[in-house]
């Protein structure tokens, strides 16, 4: 009986620290951690409505972490309106005078109305003009679509509605072979951060976000080791 106490209680200790690893960017009611692109606080082109971050029609500025994020997992929900285009960046900096002159993007869309869901590299849940998605797992305009993002020692896996739909290496010889053989070949400061800010496409339009948090990874020590010798 004792030694399953310990087994339980070490399993609540666990789920606990785990909870407390979470860094809560909107929770529905507040906004933490976020701030406009190049902007010292949160833009007024955001705003709170029954438990979303969206933007105002008409109006667009991009938003980022106030921290840079090297090994992480991001998790969040977007809906967009019929014809919605958004997108959400990580490994991004404040060098160029667009958000995706630096970051790889994993794209938000609806698949059926607008143009780029024409093209699969640009379809929702991409890695934006260099990978489509495995799968299309893109629920119907109007609804919420489950995200996460996770980095860990360069190995990016993208999740949309609880499927990985793109994987890949960042940094890797197979990952410039596509930068090269698209748009953002002629973007020097494209996908170069080891670590970087994430963000929030806000200047395309109508978007809904919620449920936005974020979590470090630390490398294990074997993979530590690994990453050293390499």
């Amino acid at each position: 009986m004792k030694k399953l106490i310990l087994i339980l209680t070490s399993i609540l200790m666990s789920s606990c620290s785990t909870d407390l690893n979470w860094t809560v960017l909107f929770d529905g009611e507040t906004v933490n951690g976020l701030r406009g692109y190049r902007q010292s606080g949160m833009p007024d082109s955001w705003e709170i409505v029954d438990g979303t971050l969206k933007t105002k029609p008409d109006h667009g500025i991009d938003l980022i972490s106030e921290e840079v994020y090297k090994n992480f997992e991001l998790e969040l929900e977007w809906k967009v309106p019929k014809g919605g285009n958004s997108g959400v960046f990580y490994f991004a900096n404040e060098e160029g005078d667009y958000i995706w002159q630096t970051a790889p993007e994993m794209q938000v869309l609806d698949n059926d109305v607008h143009d780029d869901g024409k093209f699969p590299l640009q379809s929702a849940g991409a890695l934006y003009a260099l990978i489509a998605p495995s799968k299309t797992v893109v629920k119907p305009v109007g609804e919420f679509n489950q995200v996460r993002i996770k980095v860990y020692n360069n190995e990016v896996e993208h999740w949309l509605n609880g499927t990985k739909i793109v994987e890949y290496t960042y940094g890797s010889d197979e990952m410039w072979a596509l930068v090269a053989k698209s748009k953002f070949n002629s973007m020097p400061l494209f996908a170069k951060a080891s670590e970087g800010h994430i963000g929030l496409q806000g200047d395309h339009g109508e978007i809904w976000y919620r449920n936005i948090r974020i979590r470090k990874l630390y490398l294990k020590r074997r993979d530590f080791i690994k990453k050293s010798a390499s």
